[in-house]
This record gives structure tokens, sequence and C-alpha cells, in this order.
């Protein structure tokens, strides 16, 4: 099974690459995918890279249900 999740897009850096902020981790990712992607838009975030940029309120509905389920994004489950 995949997984994509929303993620802060924070810092944009050299060529393709950026910072996206994961319930306050920080993670490197490439954004060769959604190459209008600004500071301050979130997208969704799969392997790495991000592969889509997200209305802001679909993302706070979507991290909303992943903090009902009990499981933020930043946790991984054995």
């Amino acid at each position: 099974m995949c997984l994509a999740i929303p993620a802060l897009l924070v810092q944009r850096g050299p060529g393709d690459q950026a910072v996206v902020d994961l319930g306050g981790i920080r993670k490197p990712v490439s954004v060769a995918l959604v190459p209008d992607a600004r500071e301050g838009d979130y997208v969704i975030v799969h392997v790495g890279h991000a592969i889509g940029v997200v209305d802001p309120e679909e993302a706070a509905r979507t991290l909303a249900l992943f903090a009902e389920l009990g499981h933020t994004p930043t946790e991984t489950s054995a």
C-alpha cells in the first residue's frame, strides 16, 4: 500500500530541492513534479517527492483524519 501525505513547503532550495514540514519534522523533498509550488503551499509527498499541490483546507482535513486515527504523519508502526 502506498501513502501520500500533505506537508507544508517551508523552503525552496537550489534546483528541484525543497524542505517540507511534516508534523514538526523537516524533510528534504524533490519538487520536480510541482515546479510552481511555493513556500507556504501544501504539497502531497510520496517517497521523497512532492507530487501535487493541495488546497490548505483539504490538507487540514486530511491531517485531522490522521489525528483522529491516533497517528501523525511522522509516526510509524511496526
